[in-house]
């Protein structure tokens, strides 16, 4: 991907794609060390294997647990936080923070069982050298794919990443045998808000709709917009009645917002539950047969006016 390009030469001298050998890298950062030349030559080529960062402290963790008895690991930077999978609570926390230079990284947080020796200490401190600049290259490439997901005007998911997550959150459903549902809406006479205020006036209400909807929704819920006045809510871990309740919630809130309720936005939803002979495709079409369903009515007045 052409991301990747823009990424790589940022992280010298441990990125990812480094054109200087890793032999070379060993030698520079872990002259006398106490930590075996092999092994880290060995450690340093796995983690550069990946820019996943679930993968990499899955990586990492392998290694560690070798020095240390630890049965949580987290990791935690400005926008991101991570809890190495099947993490549990432990007696204590051991927190460590992972700088390159003055460039602060995050912290690493072992949740641990017994005391570090000092010996296993060291070791530790080389582990985090290694894992520095993979680390960093993952969150750089991490925040690259959240905007390549993300809706730049609202903030809210794009139709790529609700295609990816409305996958994941039926095969979950499937798996867990739990309830998920689909909201679909529009806007009501958005384009008449556009020809008559001006676009910019239009990008506020979309800003500010795509601000009820969070008001809306549970923080297990996820939002998208596809582009124009279409969104989506994908409700997992759901009841009988959490899709009602939803749009019940979003049709007070347009009520009772000053600034939609001075363009007399209204909006139209539709929602379905998924059943277990869905594809990705049924779903979201009984969804929106369910929206469209929805503003017979309202176009047929119009009509008739």
């Amino acid at each position: 991907m052409q991301t990747l390009n823009v990424l790589d030469n940022r992280f010298s001298p441990f990125n990812t794609y480094s054109t200087l050998s890793t032999d070379a890298l060993v030698a520079k950062t872990f002259t006398n060390t106490v930590y075996d030349k092999r092994q880290v030559l060995a450690f340093m080529t796995q983690l550069q294997t990946t820019l996943d960062i679930d993968e990499l402290l899955n990586i990492f963790s392998v290694e560690a647990t070798r020095y240390v008895d630890f049965s949580g690991l987290y990791f935690k930077s400005q926008k991101l936080n991570k809890t190495l999978r099947g993490s549990r609570k432990a007696k204590k926390e051991r927190r460590f923070e992972l700088k390159i230079a003055d460039d602060f990284i995050g912290t690493l947080t072992y949740g641990i069982n017994g005391p570090i020796s000092l010996t296993n200490y060291k070791v530790l401190e080389q582990l985090h050298q290694c894992l520095l600049h993979p680390l960093k290259n993952a969150i750089a490439y991490h925040a690259a794919m959240q905007l390549a997901m993300q809706d730049a005007l609202t903030g809210l998911g794009n139709r790529r990443y609700f295609d990816e997550q409305l996958k994941r959150a039926m095969h979950n459903a499937n798996r867990h045998h739990s309830l998920v549902g689909l909201v679909l809406g529009d806007l009501n006479k958005f384009k008449a808000i556009n020809d008559t205020y001006g676009h910019m006036t239009g990008d506020l209400v979309l800003q500010e709709f795509a601000n009820v909807l969070r008001q809306c929704i549970r923080d297990s819920d996820s939002l998208f917009r596809f582009g124009g006045d279409e969104f989506a809510i994908i409700v997992e871990n759901a009841n009988d009645t959490a899709l009602a309740i939803i749009e019940s919630r979003v049709n007070l809130a347009l009520t009772c917002n000053v600034l939609l309720s001075k363009y007399q936005l209204s909006c139209s939803l539709g929602s379905t539950f998924m059943n277990r002979a869905d594809t990705e495709v049924s779903f979201f079409e009984r969804a929106d047969e369910t929206l469209y369903r929805g503003k017979i009515p309202t176009a047929s007045k119009l009509t008739v006016v």
